[in-house]
């Protein structure tokens, strides 16, 4: 059975997750499952040059070696578990990935914003590190100071070397109010973190209003609960004669498709193309504008930073293609694949990627992110000067 889902990288919310996010909880974030890490579609076809069935003597001959020889104890369970997941990290794919029951059931948690964590979307970058790809807005994560693109070298002085996403989110994540050392490297500083993990569980959405009269509308992940939420921002911004929006999708990892599509809906013309799904040249699915825009015409300042992925990528690319929104802040993360959710006879789930997303522009994004209209980077201080620029850039337009 085949879920319609889209969702973050492969990052793992860490009680946190998201994406993965990290989230990745587990994606603690991850987060990109089309987790916006992330977007879940159907397809159809093989890979080329693939047997029907595989052959499997030489694995049941490595089976009777290990069986013979391993001083330890092993499960039928835990050998065919790690075959499970070794076939899907064949792939060298960071985003396609096998779950156990227990770990579907976790990442399907934290496409519902409900985990328990340090609340950081984890991904594996293209060395094979662990990398923190974004940590949750108000998460212990963020409380730590842990940042985009932060490499965890070591979890309680364990190396995560050779370690996949979620073997790390297993180590990472625990019972509440318990603590976990991260080992960070950054540039070219290491060091050590402790993190006291939280249940964590909040609204994708949160709005006030600024000095003024603009607007403030803040995504931390694109959940089951985002397209109410936005809805609401939207009428409230409506009432309130709103003169300016600010859009802050600082640290959102991604998450649903459907959540982008319902709030870029809010701003864009029934109709008009917020993305496409293609698989090489054809293809595969286009996304439009499903009505709403009580928000058109309004001036929108996107805000986004290099935890701002999947989903995130997918709102700002259209907002600022259909010159609905002026784009401040710093490149985001650059996630522009799609998976798909495919449920299994054992309980478990295989998230797989199956295509590229593009904006309206025809642009793909993937490890490439979006440049803003204007790059503003944070202050070493705790003044938010980006979103100073933004009500300046309002305030003048």
């Amino acid at each position: 059975m085949k879920a319609k889902l889209k969702k973050l990288p492969k990052k793992w919310r860490l009680g946190f997750g998201t994406v993965a996010v990290l989230v990745i909880g587990w994606a603690v974030f991850t987060l990109g499952v089309n987790y916006g890490n992330g977007n879940i579609s159907w397809t159809s076809g093989v890979s080329k040059g693939l047997p029907a069935q595989l052959n499997y003597s030489s694995v049941n001959q490595l089976y009777q070696v290990l069986k013979a020889n391993y001083d330890g104890n092993l499960t039928q369970t835990q050998l065919l578990n790690g075959i499970k997941h070794g076939l899907a990290q064949a792939t060298n794919d960071p985003y396609t990935e096998y779950f156990t029951a227990n770990e579907a059931k976790t990442f399907n948690n934290e496409l519902n914003n409900s985990f328990s964590g340090i609340g950081a979307e984890l991904s594996q970058n293209s060395q094979g590190e662990i990398e923190v790809m974004s940590p949750l807005q108000g998460s212990p994560a963020i409380k730590a100071g842990l940042q985009p693109h932060d490499i965890i070298a070591a979890i309680n002085n364990q190396s995560t070397s050779n370690m996949t996403v979620e073997q790390a989110v297993v180590l990472i994540r625990g019972k509440a109010g318990t603590t976990v050392t991260l080992t960070i490297v950054r540039g070219n500083n290491e060091f050590n973190v402790s993190i006291k993990r939280a249940n964590i569980t909040v609204p994708s959405v949160t709005y006030k209003i600024l000095n003024g009269n603009l607007g403030y509308i803040s995504i931390s992940t694109f959940a089951n609960d985002t397209a109410s939420l936005i809805q609401q921002a939207a009428q409230d911004m409506v009432s309130h004669h709103v003169k300016g929006i600010v859009l802050d999708l600082r640290n959102d990892p991604g998450g649903l498709v459907t959540a982008a599509v319902a709030t870029t809906s809010e701003w864009l013309k029934p109709g008009q193309v917020i993305m496409q799904e293609k698989k090489g040249s054809q293809v595969l699915q286009t996304y439009y504008a499903t009505g709403g825009d009580i928000l058109n015409g309004i001036p929108t300042v996107v805000l986004i930073n290099g935890g701002s992925a999947s989903a995130s990528e997918i709102t700002t690319g259209a907002l600022h293609d259909h010159q609905d929104a002026y784009v401040i802040g710093t490149k985001s993360y650059g996630k522009g694949v799609v998976q798909q959710l495919i449920n299994l006879s054992d309980g478990g789930q295989l998230k797989v990627t199956i295509a590229s997303w593009y904006r309206p522009n025809g642009k793909n994004i993937n490890k490439i992110g979006i440049t803003p209209d204007k790059v503003v980077q944070p202050a070493s201080s705790g003044a938010d000067n980006q979103l100073t620029a933004a009500e300046n850039y309002l305030n003048s337009h």
